[in-house]
């Protein structure tokens, strides 16, 4: 791939990066405000790094919740990575350190960044030029606020949540519009997500709205 090419990949993930950012300061400072010491917040962002299974788990910590259960909820609202990691597996590479670290850098931003572009070599730099650099954003701005805490203050009054769900539909968009199999599949899941929000914890109308894929099957793009 040309340098050319690369660097329009890092234009493009920068948006990614800066929504990630943002939501990496919150929870660090949330997690620290709430009463968890520095490490936990940072340690698990580098171990799980999985942002609405670490929102959720502590959540579960700073409700009185036990560690298992703090985990369990991670895990559970974590699963949803299996079937991202079987639409990008292609793209880690040989060797099994590499597939390894290509499964810890499966998120939901990432690869809808890596499958919207338009050739498999592209997407395979896609996904590692995108994942690598969320990484590291997302573990340095958590330590950023987990150092701030109280500093920020009330930081659900910025309304951060509202970032990454922006810069997942900018993403989708491409696809949503050529592929009518995609279409129907989305709605069918956003419709399911919707209806069970109210009677379920949060995290987990992500991981019904995946049902919406049984209409999709083999069908052909029109």
């Amino acid at each position: 791939m040309r340098t050319a090419e690369r660097t329009a990949l890092v234009r493009d993930s920068a948006l990614v990066w800066l929504a990630s950012g943002i939501v990496g300061v919150s929870f660090g400072a949330i997690a620290v405000t709430g009463g968890l010491p520095v490490w936990v917040p940072v340690v698990m962002s580098l171990v799980v790094y999985a942002g609405s299974a670490q929102f959720s788990a502590v959540g579960v910590l700073l409700a009185g919740g036990g560690p298992v259960a703090a985990a369990a909820t991670g895990l559970l609202l974590n699963t949803r990575t299996a079937a991202f990691s079987l639409a990008v597996a292609d793209l880690f590479g040989p060797g099994r350190l590499t597939r390894l670290l290509g499964a810890h850098l499966v998120t939901d931003e990432t690869v809808a960044f890596a499958l919207a572009q338009p050739d498999p070599a592209r997407r395979r730099a896609a996904f590692w030029v995108s994942g690598l650099g969320l990484f590291a954003v997302w573990n340095v701005t958590i330590l950023l606020g987990a150092l701030a805490g109280s500093a920020l203050g009330d930081t659900g009054a910025y309304g951060l949540d509202a970032a990454f769900p922006a810069v997942l539909v900018a993403l989708v968009l491409p696809t949503l519009r050529k592929d009518s199999a995609v279409r129907r599949s989305a709605l069918l899941g956003t419709g399911l997500a919707l209806a069970v929000t109210p009677t379920v914890p949060a995290g987990v109308p992500v991981l019904v709205a995946l049902a919406g894929l049984v209409v999709h099957g083999g069908r052909r793009p029109v």
